[in-house]
């Protein structure tokens, strides 16, 4: 589907002209794609621009879900997928994809620009529960600004007591004072 505010490879332009386009001002880069220098970067724009990537049986999750929920500041440089397919499908092959066959229950899934993403509390509760720092330094920064989705986030964990690592989400989640 042809956006008027993001462009793609192949679809109207060339990738040498989009990119010529951003040496000139005129397109700034985002996701797979580009976008006007001038246009506001929201959720439905982050989301769709990783179209390309995130097929109808992939759901977008853990930094690059943050990230097109606006916790994050930055696009992350490797985006992460999660099936969200009941069948099993061929993975991605990208560079700076990282894919997890494991599938994501539809009830922790939200529809944004057509893509599937996970909602923001499961999105927190993913980056909380993680081993990396810059994932967990991410969960404390969205924890305390957004006090609502942290309280949804430990609801969340509530509800599924016996989630991977998810006491470990909880303690982290639960040390968070917000200002």
């Amino acid at each position: 589907m042809v956006s008027p505010f993001l462009y793609f490879p192949g679809e109207r332009l060339s990738l040498s002209e989009l990119t010529a386009a951003c040496l000139d001002g005129l397109l700034t880069p985002i996701g797979e794609g580009f976008m006007p220098a001038d246009a506001v970067e929201t959720a439905w724009m982050r989301a769709r621009s990783l179209a390309p990537l995130a097929s109808d049986r992939w759901a977008v999750v853990r930094v690059s879900a943050a990230w097109v929920h606006g916790a994050i500041a930055f696009e992350p440089v490797r985006h992460h997928l999660q099936r969200a397919s009941a069948v099993r499908v061929r993975p991605v092959r990208a560079a700076g994809v990282v894919v997890h066959d494991v599938r994501i229950p539809p009830g922790d899934v939200v529809t944004i620009a057509g893509i599937r993403v996970t909602t923001p509390e499961r999105t927190l509760v993913d980056l909380a529960r993680s081993l990396d720092a810059d994932d967990l330094a991410d969960a404390l920064r969205w924890a305390r600004a957004a006090p609502d989705v942290r309280d949804d986030a430990r609801a969340w964990l509530a509800r599924h007591p016996r989630f991977p690592y998810g006491r470990r989400a909880d303690d982290v989640l639960a040390g968070v004072r917000t200002r």
